[in-house]
């Protein structure tokens, strides 16, 4: 009976209440998601890369009917709407130099890496995976997304960025 007098006093109902409150806070903030770019988004504290493809970068610029278009935002934006409210469920596959883990994320079974390049917003990654290739292709030919503008490759493009 002491225990219970010790443990429930309206000191202890204060510091409850507030770690209760604390811990609803930080678990609503861990199914946040912010993407930040194509390929990557945050869930929570967590980094994730994805799988297999290649976005514009942010800042890279594409061109179409002679209009610079920031192609990295277009497809940032791109990804954003297509998660919208709901967040993915990620399978991890890897870690990378800057500790993102290299995972394929889905939203209602989907394949969030599928879905960018089929709709021509990445490109297949080939040097570290093949199972996007298809639908690059796809794209290509359909001339969807980055396909239906005049763009460098995101790798090269970083790789330019670098060489300056």
């Amino acid at each position: 009976m002491q225990f219970f007098k010790l443990i429930f006093n309206e000191k202890n109902y204060f510091f409850f209440g507030f770690i209760f409150l604390l811990s609803i806070t930080v678990s609503a903030d861990t199914n946040k998601v912010q993407v930040i770019d194509g390929d990557t988004i945050h869930i929570g504290t967590i980094k994730y890369r994805f799988f297999g493809i290649d976005a514009p970068e942010i800042k890279q610029i594409c061109e179409k009917d002679n209009k610079k278009i920031q192609c990295g935002i277009l497809a940032k934006n791109f990804l954003k709407n297509k998660i919208s409210d709901k967040i993915p469920t990620c399978i991890t596959k890897d870690k990378d130099r800057y500790q993102r883990l290299i995972a394929e994320c889905f939203i209602n079974n989907e394949s969030l890496s599928r879905f960018m390049v089929r709709e021509g917003y990445a490109v297949a990654y080939s040097q570290y995976s093949k199972d996007f290739v298809e639908d690059e292709n796809f794209a290509r030919e359909n001339k969807l997304g980055i396909w239906s503008m005049s763009f460098q490759m995101p790798s090269d493009y970083r790789k330019a960025l670098r060489n300056k």
